[in-house]
């Protein structure tokens, strides 16, 4: 067996154990058992379900048996179809040639021919493909974000009140709470995974050119189209009627778009809680026996935040690709979609191994208020905003202006505040409530906007 530490890919190397869960769906192994799976349903349905003029109806035993073939296929048998294909030079022959052996020299050998009857590779391959890639998101991807979002709801909750200095284009700007600040991104990832567990997982079973030239040549007395639509709903899966050797692959772009916004929305906040982080808002718990860096002893770095957007970059990179190429195909068929196909895995890999990183770093997170609480009190000339929008209200001419010149570009301090509101012309109770408004009270609704909020996944319970 091969050292992890000699493996080329991280995924399998370094960071094999958190994305584990992958390899039921996306390993070599996993394509090969998918594909056995739907050769036999294939099997069986042209048997029991078409009832093929020649097959044989197989009673439950014996389609425990067939099944048995996919539901017990491990490392040795992966290894039987690789050493087939290496006569074969061919995956999905290997595969069918597989089958074939396992059915010798029993009730099921006078009818081998209709193992893959009809089929070209590509209906195997589009269903198992399909098959995994549903898989995957259902029991993988969209639990593992709903875990990233439950993570930001916590925090969101915990620093509902949290006044906090916002920044717009690098500078100070009107106060915001944390927690307001964290649940923007929730909304937004919810929404989008919301909107990736939407997208139909589609195939189609339709041979060579997409028309059933094949199949209505053998048994003309047959609706394919209606054999074909409720073989694949039966896998779980949606119909595409119309298309050449291969399905369309348009799903998958919309599949990969989505995740492409969900990596970019959780890079967003990969890079403000970094900077939250550079800026002293939050320390890092810190773990005995870790170094920040091999020179500087003092260091703890925000490392989780920086793999996580770094994995993301490449997830990204890899989904791009796939959006870009899969729906592209020269005539009835070229090869290009096969090999790249097989990296789905990947681009889900990098992108799991991100999402768990930065539950990761969500969970080392401990507040610093007085850095927090020094940044509001350093920044009176937020009070400007204010101050001017209640002297519109009192149609006070120049109110913006006013305040332009009192704060533009300086450094302003509750006195100076102070005394500039005592020269208004407005009512006192006006007054007194300016005077008694500071940078950490001026927050708006923003607290309301953090408890208002019923997050997806609590909904779904």
């Amino acid at each position: 067996m091969r050292d992890p530490v000699n493996n080329i890919s991280p995924l399998d190397g370094r960071y094999g154990s958190k994305v584990e869960d992958l390899r039921v769906y996306f390993s070599e192994s996993a394509l090969m058992k998918y594909r056995v799976m739907v050769e036999v349903e294939w099997f069986i349905f042209l048997c029991n379900d078409l009832k093929l003029k020649g097959t044989k109806k197989w009673q439950p035993t014996e389609l425990q048996e067939l099944r048995g073939i996919y539901e017990y296929f491990d490392a040795v048998c992966a290894n039987r179809v690789k050493a087939i294909e290496k006569v074969t030079n061919h995956d999905v022959k290997a595969i069918e040639y597989f089958i074939r052996e396992n059915l010798k020299e029993s009730a099921f050998e006078p009818y081998l021919e209709f193992i893959h009857f009809g089929c070209t590779s590509e209906d195997i391959n589009n269903l198992a493909y399909g098959l995994m890639l549903k898989g995957a998101l259902k029991n993988v991807v969209v639990p593992v974000l709903t875990g990233l979002a439950e993570k930001i709801h916590e925090l969101s909750l915990r620093y509902a009140d949290v006044a906090m200095l916002a920044r717009t284009h690098g500078q100070p700007a009107s106060p915001t709470t944390l927690g307001k600040e964290l649940i923007n991104f929730l909304v937004r990832l919810e929404g989008q995974t919301v909107a990736l567990s939407g997208i139909g997982v589609l195939g189609k079973m339709n041979g060579a050119v997409g028309n059933y030239n094949a199949h209505l040549v053998a048994y003309p007395e047959v609706k394919w189209l209606e054999a074909s639509k409720k073989f694949i709903q039966a896998l779980g899966l949606e119909v595409t009627m119309y298309t050449t050797q291969i399905e369309p692959h348009d799903f998958y772009a919309e599949i990969f778009d989505a995740m492409r916004r969900i990596n970019t929305i959780i890079i967003g906040m990969d890079r403000d809680v970094w900077t939250y982080i550079s800026m002293g808002y939050f320390k890092q718990k810190l773990k005995k026996g870790e170094v920040g860096s091999s020179t500087m002893p003092h260091k703890v770095n925000p490392i989780d935040f920086e793999n996580s957007e770094g994995n993301l970059g490449v997830a990204n990179a890899l989904l791009s690709h796939f959006s870009e190429k899969l729906p592209l195909s020269r005539l009835q068929r070229d090869l290009t979609d096969s090999t790249v196909i097989r990296n789905i895995g990947s681009a889900i890999g990098y992108s799991i191994l991100a999402y768990k990183n930065c539950i990761q770093g969500l969970g080392k997170l401990e507040l610093n208020k007085a850095v927090i609480k020094a940044d509001l009190d350093n920044n009176w000339e937020l009070m400007a905003e204010p101050i001017q929008t209640v002297l519109r209200k009192y149609k006070v001419k120049g109110a913006y202006e006013k305040l332009k010149e009192l704060t533009r570009g300086k450094k302003i301090s509750k006195a100076i505040i102070g005394r500039f509101i005592s020269s208004l012309q407005i009512p006192e109770a006006e007054k007194k409530r300016l005077k008694d408004l500071t940078p950490s009270k001026y927050i708006g609704l923003a607290s309301s906007l953090v408890a208002g909020y019923k997050p997806l996944y609590s909904r779904n319970k």
